[in-house]
C-alpha cells in the first residue's frame, strides 16, 4: 500500500495542472453555496458536509489500510481545523448573515498578502517580484467583485466572520506547511474532516437546531447536487490537490492562486446565473492572472 501511496503522490505532485485543476475547483465554493444555502443553514450543510466526506473515505481507507500519521496527527488536526472548519464556517455564516458575495471575496482575497508578510515566520523569502505581483493581484480582485460591493446587509457579524475565515484559512495553510506537510492524503483528511466535525457540529446543534431528522433541511435537487459536489468535488478533490501544492510550493505561492478564485467564479456565475461580467471585471481577470504569474514564476 506504501507504493500506492507513493505513486499517487508523485503523479499529482508531478502534473503540471495541478494548480489548473485546483483553482477550477476551489472556484466552485461560492457557486456550491448559492445553490445550497437556501435550503440549509450554513453549519448544518457544512456538517452533513464533513460527515460525508468521512463516510466515503474511511471505508476506502480501511480497505486499502492506508497508513495513519500516528506521529503527526495532532498537528494535521490544527491544521483541519484551521482550514476547514474556520474559514468555510466564516464565509458561509457571513453570506448567510447578508455580507454581499464580491464583498466576501475581497476581504478573503487579502489571503496571499497576509501569508507573504508573514512568511519569514516559516522560513520563506518573498522576493521583490513576488510583492510585484500581489499587488497585482489584490488589485486584480477588487476590479472582478468591484460591481459586486455593496454596503447593504452588511453588519459587523458577516464582517468579523469573514475577518476570521480570512486569519483561520491562512494560519491554517502556514501551520501545516510548518508543522505537517507531508502526509497520507487519505488518512490525513480523514483525521482533517474528523476534528472539523468536532467542532462544527456541536455548534449547527446549539445555533442551528441541528438533529438526526433535519428538520431545518430542504432535500431539492439544488441542494443534494451541492452537497455532492461539495463533497466530492470540493471537499475530496481540491483539498488533495491543495495538499499537494503545500507539500512542493512556498506558501506564498499556493496562497497566490487564490487570486484566480473570484475571476473563475465569475464566469461560472456567468454562465450559470447569467451575471453581469464586466470589462471592468476582464480587466481585473488579467491583472490577477499577470500577478500569480508573477509570483509563482521561478
Amino acid at each position: 500500500m506504501s507504493s500506492f501511496k507513493n505513486t499517487a503522490a508523485s503523479w499529482l505532485a508531478a502534473m503540471p495542472l495541478v494548480p489548473f485543476f485546483f483553482v477550477l475547483i476551489w472556484s466552485t465554493g461560492f457557486i456550491v453555496a448559492k445553490f445550497g444555502l437556501p435550503y440549509a443553514p450554513p453549519l448544518t450543510f457544512l456538517s452533513l458536509r464533513f460527515l460525508g466526506v468521512l463516510i466515503i473515505l474511511l471505508p476506502l481507507v480501511l480497505l486499502l489500510r492506508a497508513p495513519w500519521p500516528l506521529g503527526s496527527m495532532r498537528h494535521i488536526a490544527v491544521a483541519g481545523i484551521l482550514v476547514q472548519a474556520g474559514y468555510l464556517a466564516g464565509v458561509w455564516c457571513a453570506i448567510k448573515l447578508g455580507m454581499p458575495a464580491g464583498l466576501s471575496a475581497l476581504i478573503v482575497g487579502m489571503q496571499p498578502v497576509l501569508t507573504a508578510f508573514a512568511a519569514p515566520l516559516i522560513g520563506e523569502k518573498v522576493r521583490g517580484r513576488q510583492w510585484i505581483g500581489l499587488v497585482f493581484g489584490l488589485c486584480g480582485v477588487a476590479l472582478v467583485v468591484a460591481n459586486k460591493i455593496t454596503l447593504t446587509g452588511l453588519s459587523w457579524q458577516s464582517i468579523a466572520l469573514c475577518v476570521m475565515a480570512l486569519l483561520s484559512i491562512t494560519i491554517g495553510t502556514m501551520y501545516q506547511k510548518s508543522y505537517c506537510p507531508h502526509f497520507d492524503l487519505r488518512t490525513g483528511t480523514i483525521v482533517q474532516f474528523a476534528a472539523s466535525s468536532v467542532v462544527v457540529l456541536p455548534l449547527a446543534i446549539w445555533l442551528e437546531d441541528f438533529s438526526p431528522a433535519l428538520q431545518t433541511v430542504q432535500w431539492t435537487p439544488n441542494f443534494i447536487g451541492a452537497m455532492l459536489w461539495a463533497i466530492l468535488a470540493l471537499s475530496i478533490g481540491s483539498i488533495f490537490l491543495l495538499f499537494t501544492l503545500i507539500r512542493k510550493s512556498a506558501a506564498t505561492q499556493v496562497t497566490s492562486l487564490l487570486y484566480l478564485t473570484p475571476p473563475t467564479t465569475a464566469l461560472m456565475a456567468w454562465a450559470a446565473f447569467g451575471e453581469v461580467f464586466s470589462l471592468i471585471g476582464v480587466a481585473g481577470m488579467l491583472l490577477a492572472v499577470i500577478g500569480v504569474v508573477f509570483v509563482v514564476k521561478k
